[in-house]
């Protein structure tokens, strides 16, 4: 997959911005607060219908404009051309369009543009709670598969409506409860079977990063714990009514699963240090990469978003071999620093253009 050229207008802080890129390794310049961050936003939006940013769509109109829109032209790796766009007015439903026509549900998009992004957002994945290590998963296996994408809707669906009776001023009807909680079960099993294997591809594919990348001097585990596949989830939910009651919110099922992340055999939050910790990110989402490539059949967008702050020389030098190489498609990198780019173009062979952004304009410096 190739972003041959992006338009956006009213972008958050990228008012007019129409640019064509190189089908290997475009790199962003700029100082903090330019625009970088947000023209690869943008990128991100036409592959996922939302912001990677901003949880609320009107955030994303740029202060006093009354829209934003972006456009995006594809090139499949058959060498398919496809135009993929948004506009979304203030008080309005964005639309999104596939080859100028709309789709009824955005889920039908999820999985068409494939992307993989590396930002300091990730840390999050460490240090946060357990729902960004689920979304992690969900986001990767949603973009291949559509059945896990529908489960895993059906499943808040019904969590949702459980949620809401026990909230409720009334005893939950019980018959009521069984004919949800049979429902949560019933998707819960498909989603746990998904992530279980998804974990199960996935880890020797980011250990092999992880060596690459540190020399294979740190022993990493990622594994994934779910109370669906410890105990009978039906009988788990039917016995933790009262409590859940109580505390006004479902304490079992896939909407708890972890995805355990160790280093050196203990939680690597408490025990990596940045740039232990940021090796561990980038393996992970180079892996996620290489699945999705796998599963896929399209190569993926791979956006870097100023990864290699935190990192000694010789890491950033494996990683910019390991992307620089055959197995990565198209690449978006953004840094602060322009003679840490040239560095970084200086051993690259293949085609590159570099752009320098400002005030929310983008201009060409350099390419070949």
């Amino acid at each position: 997959m190739l972003l041959d050229s992006l338009t956006v207008l009213n972008y958050r802080n990228l008012a007019d911005v129409n640019v064509s890129f190189s089908p290997k390794i475009n790199c962003l310049i700029g100082r903090n607060g330019m625009g970088k961050t947000n023209l690869l936003d943008a990128v991100y939006y036409l592959s996922f219908c939302k912001s990677a940013i901003s949880s609320s769509d009107t955030l994303n109109i740029m202060h006093e404009t009354p829209f934003f829109m972006l456009q995006g032209n594809y090139r499949r790796d058959s060498g398919l051309e496809e135009e993929i766009s948004c506009a979304l007015k203030r008080g309005e439903k964005k639309q999104f369009r596939r080859n100028k026509k709309n789709y009824e549900r955005f889920s039908e998009h999820i999985g068409s543009v494939p992307l993989v992004i590396v930002s300091p957002a990730d840390n999050e994945l460490i240090a946060g709670g357990s729902d960004e290590r689920r979304r992690f998963m969900d986001v990767v296996i949603s973009q291949y598969d559509k059945e896990y994408l529908t489960a895993l809707i059906r499943y808040n669906r019904a969590l949702q409506q459980r949620n809401s009776l026990l909230r409720g001023e009334r005893e939950p009807d019980s018959e009521m409860m069984t004919l949800i909680e049979d429902m949560i079960c019933a998707e819960a099993y498909v989603v746990h079977e998904k992530r279980s294997l998804f974990v199960e591809e996935l880890v020797p594919i980011f250990q092999e990063f992880h060596k690459q990348i540190t020399g294979g001097n740190e022993s990493v585990i990622l594994r994934y714990r779910s109370d669906v596949a410890e105990k009978n989830l039906s009988e788990l939910l039917a016995a933790s009514r009262a409590y859940d009651r109580r505390l006004g919110y479902t304490t079992k099922g896939a909407h708890r699963d972890e995805l355990v992340m160790q280093l050196g055999g203990y939680a690597i939050r408490r025990e990596g240090s940045q740039g232990q910790n940021k090796s561990f990110l980038v393996a992970l989402k180079l892996a996620q990469f290489d699945f999705l490539r796998r599963k896929g059949g399209e190569t993926p967008l791979l956006l870097l978003d100023d990864i290699f702050d935190k990192l000694d020389s010789r890491r950033v030098e494996k990683i910019i071999e390991l992307v620089a190489s055959d197995l990565f498609g198209q690449i978006f990198i953004t840094d602060v620093n322009r003679e840490h780019i040239d560095n970084i173009l200086d051993g690259v062979n293949g085609e590159y253009k570099l752009f320098e952004v400002n005030a929310g304009n983008v201009e060409l410096l350099k390419e070949r």
